[in-house]
C-alpha cells in the first residue's frame, strides 16, 4: 500500500534531476510503501527520455513521469498532487539530493503524531564550487534556504515555514484549504515565489500543526550560476515583488511598507558587524527587495 507520494517538479534540469533521482532510488523505506511522481513542467531538454530510462533501470521503484504543459511551479505541484495516490504528499525539487532515511522519516512522523498536518525537514546548503566569501546568513537565505532546528522532532518555529524543497502534508490539507495558488510561484525563469508562504498561511487559519523532522535531511545543491551578482539581483528584486503581490492580495501593503523601512535600520546595524564584501551584499539584498516592494506597478 502506497503511504507516501514524493512529488518532484522539474523544468529544463535533466542533468541535475538525475542526481536527485539517484538519491530517491537509494531510499531505505520499502518500495511498496511509497511512490515518486516526476512532473515535467514543459521542459525543452531530454527530461522525459532520461526519466523513462531511469525508471527502466530501477524497476523496483514506483516511479511515474507526467507532463504538465501549464507553465509554473504551482501548476506542476498541483498536477503532482492530483496524479499521486499517497495519503502523505512530500515535495522535493530537482536541484537537491535527499538522505536514505528521508521518506522513512516523514512516514514515521505522521504515524507518530496524529495531530501533524504538515512537516518540514533539515536543509543543508551544498556549494560544489565553494561557499563565496561574500556569503553571510541573510543573503544565503533566499539562495539556499538552509534550515536546522536541532536533532529533535518539535513543532515548527512560528517565525519560519518549511522549505519548498523539503516539506510534506497530509492529502486532507489540500481537500480542506485548496491547492497551491497558481498566481504565485516560479514560472520558467521568472523568480516570483510566495506560493509556499500562501499555503502555510491558509493552513494556519485552520490551526493545522506543522512539525520539524530532523532526520528528513535535504542537501540543496547551489551551482555557480546561482552565485553571480546578476542572479542575486534578480532573485532579491523578485522577493520584493512577491511580498508586494501577497500584501496586495491580503490588504496589508501599508504594514509591508512600514516593516521594510524598519528592516533598513537593522540592515545598517548588521553591516557594522560584517566585513566589507558581506556588508555590500547585505545592502544589495535590502535595496533590491525594497525596489521590488516600492516600485510602481505598470
Amino acid at each position: 500500500m502506497i503511504r507516501l507520494s514524493l512529488v518532484i517538479a522539474t523544468y529544463n534540469r535533466a542533468e541535475q534531476l538525475m542526481t536527485t533521482l539517484d538519491s530517491v532510488a537509494a531510499q531505505r523505506c520499502s518500495c511498496g510503501e511509497w511512490e515518486c511522481v516526476v512532473v515535467d513542467n514543459n521542459s525543452k531538454d531530454d527530461t522525459r527520455e532520461r526519466v523513462e530510462r531511469f525508471a527502466q533501470e530501477h524497476p523496483e521503484l514506483n516511479l511515474r513521469y507526467i507532463f504538465e504543459q501549464r507553465q509554473g511551479l504551482s501548476h506542476a505541484r498541483n498536477a503532482g498532487i492530483e496524479a499521486s495516490v499517497g495519503d502523505i504528499i512530500a515535495f522535493i525539487d530537482d536541484d537537491e539530493r535527499i538522505v536514505e532515511e528521508f521518506v522513512e522519516a516523514y512516514v514515521m512522523l505522521f504515524d507518530s503524531y496524529p495531530d501533524a498536518m504538515a512537516a518540514g525537514g533539515k536543509i543543508v546548503a551544498d556549494y560544489p564550487t565553494g561557499r563565496p566569501r561574500w556569503m553571510s546568513h541573510y543573503p544565503e537565505l533566499p539562495i539556499a534556504n538552509p534550515m536546522d532546528f536541532g536533532e529533535k522532532i518539535k513543532p515548527f518555529p512560528k517565525s519560519r515555514i518549511p522549505g519548498g524543497g523539503n516539506m510534506a502534508m497530509r492529502r486532507s490539507v489540500f481537500a480542506t484549504i485548496g491547492m497551491f495558488d497558481t498566481s504565485l510561484g516560479r514560472t520558467g525563469k521568472r523568480l516570483i515565489g510566495g506560493e509556499e508562504s500562501d499555503l502555510f498561511e491558509r493552513m494556519a487559519k485552520f490551526s493545522m500543526r506543522c512539525y520539524y523532522v530532523p532526520r528528513a535531511v535535504m542537501y540543496h545543491i547551489i551551482p555557480e550560476e546561482k552565485l553571480t551578482a546578476e542572479y542575486f539581483e534578480r532573485l532579491t528584486y523578485n522577493i520584493g515583488v512577491t511580498q508586494r503581490v501577497r500584501a496586495t492580495l491580503h490588504g496589508r501593503r501599508m504594514r509591508l511598507y512600514i516593516s521594510e523601512i524598519a528592516k533598513w535600520g537593522v540592515t545598517l546595524l548588521m553591516c557594522l558587524m560584517h566585513h566589507p564584501a558581506q556588508s555590500r551584499y547585505l545592502l544589495k539584498l535590502r535595496y533590491n527587495i525594497s525596489r521590488g516592494i516600492f516600485q510602481r506597478e505598470r
